[in-house]
């Protein structure tokens, strides 16, 4: 489908505005919406580009600046050590009641629009793909939620305290969900795996669990990380998925 690109709306949060991004068909009609976390970069060109292939498939996607109450609108970090060390550093400064009252905002917002069929997922890349969680977690109305190597989960350590406690909260979840790892990824090692996969079995969540060859970031269609064959099949698991529940 023909998408646009050029929307952006500033949501009312408790503390201030988010600039959130918009990608949708261009033809008038009611789509299941999602709502796209990025990496700590914020909304940058991949994750356009991941939110454009997502509508052009027939999805009104939401993409969010997950740092909005530290950065003025339309920031992005970029790919390198001060963009890296900017996102990580916010990612323990904002409070994680904070990420969930985003997640509120957001889900009232897609509830809201014209555009909306009221029917809602989560996907999420890096930092993402805890935020996606947790969003399953505290956000009922989210049927299908699809996790790229969420960080930080099995370590708790998400948010202002380092005490997120997310994955200790996996009985909560009512959505449907799709797991995405990579084998060689740092960040989340093979016990870690294990302990998330252990925890949402032991909490009977219904999901679906995939682990590939591949580095962190190999979803990213940029860099030296970049696995484009890992990629093509991941997004075609995901975009069953989330035809099959939310269409």
């Amino acid at each position: 489908m023909i998408y646009r690109n050029d929307e952006h709306v500033d949501l009312a949060t408790p503390r201030g505005p988010m600039r959130s991004h918009l990608f949708r068909p261009v033809a008038e009609g009611r789509y299941p919406a999602i709502i796209l976390y990025s990496e700590i970069y914020q909304v940058t060109a991949p994750i356009r580009r991941a939110a454009e292939y997502l509508a052009g498939h027939g999805f009104l996607v939401v993409a969010p600046e997950v740092y909005h109450e530290f950065e003025e609108p339309g920031t992005v970090f970029e790919y390198d050590k001060p963009g890296t060390d900017r996102g990580n550093e916010l990612k323990v400064t904002k409070e994680v009641a904070s990420f969930d009252d985003d997640a509120a905002t957001l889900v009232d917002f897609l509830q809201s629009h014209e555009a909306c069929s009221g029917k809602i997922g989560a996907l999420g890349i890096c930092l993402g793909g805890h935020l996606s969680f947790r969003a399953c977690v505290t956000q009922p109305e989210i049927t299908a939620g699809a996790c790229f190597y969420g960080t930080d989960l099995h370590q708790r350590s998400l948010g202002k305290g380092g005490n997120d406690g997310t994955l200790d909260r996996a009985a909560e979840i009512e959505a449907e969900m799709l797991m995405i790892w990579g084998r060689q990824d740092p960040h989340i090692s093979r016990e870690g795996r294990r302990e998330i996969y252990d925890a949402m079995t032991d909490a009977e969540v219904t999901l679906s669990w995939h682990e590939f060859n591949g580095q962190h970031a190999f979803m990213r269609d940029i860099g030296h990380r970049h696995d484009p064959e890992i990629a093509a099949q991941v997004w075609s698991l995901t975009l069953a998925f989330f035809t099959r529940i939310l269409k």
